[in-house]
C-alpha cells in the first residue's frame, strides 16, 4: 500500500526544501561547507539536502534555521504547494518594501498569471 505521500509528491517536496535551504544558505552568506561543519556533517550531505536527494528530518530542520537565523516553518513555507503558505510568503517578500515597489511587484505578479492563463 503507497503512503499519504506518494514518491513523485516526495520527489518534488525534497527539492523544494531543498531550494528553500539553498536560499536561506545564500541569504545567510554562507558556504555549504560552513553549513556543514557547523552542523558536524560532511560537505556532500548539504549538498544532498540542496539538490532534494535527502529531506532532512524534524532536528536538522531545526538546526538549520537556527544556523540561518530563520524559523524553521519559514523552510517548510518556501517549499509549501498550499495557497496560503505561498500567500503568506508572498507576503514577506512583499513587507520590506516600499508602497511603489509593492504595486510594481503586485503588477508584475498579475501581468504574469494573466499570460501563464492564456497558455
Amino acid at each position: 500500500m503507497e503512503g499519504i505521500v506518494n514518491k513523485t509528491e516526495q520527489e518534488r517536496l525534497a527539492g523544494s526544501i531543498g531550494r528553500a535551504i539553498a536560499k536561506q544558505r545564500v541569504r545567510s552568506q554562507l558556504t555549504q561547507e560552513e553549513v556543514a561543519e557547523r552542523l558536524g556533517v560532511g560537505n556532500e550531505a548539504v549538498s544532498r539536502i540542496e539538490r532534494g536527494r535527502v529531506i532532512p528530518n524534524i532536528v536538522r530542520l531545526i538546526e538549520l534555521a537556527e544556523i540561518f537565523n530563520c524559523e524553521a516553518a519559514e523552510l517548510f513555507g518556501q517549499a509549501s504547494f498550499h495557497i496560503d503558505d505561498q500567500t503568506s510568503r508572498l507576503e514577506q517578500l512583499l513587507e520590506p518594501l516600499n508602497q511603489d515597489d509593492r504595486m510594481l511587484v503586485i503588477d508584475i505578479v498579475e501581468n504574469l498569471t494573466t499570460r501563464l492563463q492564456k497558455d
